[in-house]
């Protein structure tokens, strides 16, 4: 049975003895069905909004790379969208870059819902996961605050047969809450240790290396997914056109402009997406820019536009075009 985890690693600590342990860094990615709580998780972990979060499955489509900055570690983890039974061209796509980010990273977190039975996408990915030999991989069973301790107690045995089935070992077993902030602080001890002796890889203040522009396109197209899901739910992509200052402004009030275009694939969806006299457009506007305004910790001046591109989930070169 794995390591079941609720301590730091001490014995690593102790055979350093009164010498400070090296400096470790590297990457780390959660894996697990969407909206297995991944995106949750890399947030609370990082302490600020970096991947986003939908309760929607799969709306993180890009490798959103939030820092956890710590004395003794970097720990860069690389938000994978979630691996699931490939039904278009865009399906397939999203796939090769999970199987490709997997054999790239130091450490696996693969989330379970303390809440949901293991169920056959669970199996599915756990068996992805055995072929990668060499990367630890950690079991985190995510949104405990969800259920009581016989309920944990019973997933926590279920997620280590669940290893044994498969022939390997989970280096840990830990259960979390990222929303009540509950043994997450654990999750970092846990990780650190496992990632390779390296200088941190990235400077202290970056909290992703996500390019601003595709953060921004993603928080548009959170903002445009809400209240839509079940009418739209992947026919919705944002490109961001272009980001200036607003020239002719005080160096105390800088206004950055923003012109965004929403692709849907069909003209009978333009109705949906932009509401009854343009309102639901507007409400996108607003939500989405003081999400950037958060971000890019600048006033925003945001110009939105929808267009049409027919059928882009299928079709190769507007997968392109829009940045897949």
């Amino acid at each position: 049975m794995g390591a079941m985890s609720v301590r730091p690693d001490t014995e690593a600590a102790a055979q350093q003895g009164a010498g400070k342990a090296p400096h470790r860094a590297g990457f780390a990615c959660f894996v697990g069905r969407p909206n297995a709580g991944k995106s949750t998780l890399t947030n609370a972990l990082v302490g600020r909004k970096v991947a986003i979060t939908s309760n929607r499955p799969q709306t993180t489509r890009h490798t959103v790379r939030g820092i956890v900055h710590r004395e003794d570690a970097q720990l860069v983890l690389v938000d994978t969208p979630g691996l699931h039974k490939p039904r278009t061209l865009l399906g397939e796509r999203l796939n090769d870059v999970v199987r490709t980010t997997w054999a790239e990273v130091d450490v696996i977190g693969f989330c379970l819902p303390a809440d949901q039975k293991l169920g056959p996408g669970d199996k599915y990915i756990a068996k992805e996961l055995a072929g990668i030999r060499k990367t630890p991989k950690i079991a985190i069973v995510t949104k405990t605050d969800l259920v009581d301790s016989k309920q944990l107690a019973e997933q926590l045995l279920a997620v280590s047969r669940l290893g044994e089935e498969l022939g390997f070992e989970w280096a840990e077993i830990v259960p979390v809450s990222a929303v009540k902030d509950n043994q997450v602080g654990l999750l970092a001890d846990l990780i650190a240790p496992l990632l390779p002796e390296s200088p941190p890889l990235y400077p202290e203040g970056d909290l992703t290396d996500e390019p601003e522009m595709v953060m921004v396109a993603e928080l548009i197209r959170e903002a445009a997914l809400e209240g839509v899901r079940d009418e739209l739910p992947h026919s919705i992509a944002v490109v961001v056109e272009e980001m200036l200052p607003r020239e002719d402004r005080p160096a105390d009030k800088p206004l950055l402009d923003i012109h965004a275009n929403v692709y849907i694939e069909r003209p009978s969806q333009k109705g949906i997406i932009i509401g009854p006299k343009g309102k639901r457009l507007k409400d996108v506007g607003t939500k989405s820019r003081k999400h950037i305004e958060a971000l890019l910790g600048t006033p925003v001046f945001l110009d939105l536009h929808v267009k049409v591109a027919k059928d882009w989930q299928r079709d190769p070169k507007q997968l392109r075009k829009l940045g897949f």
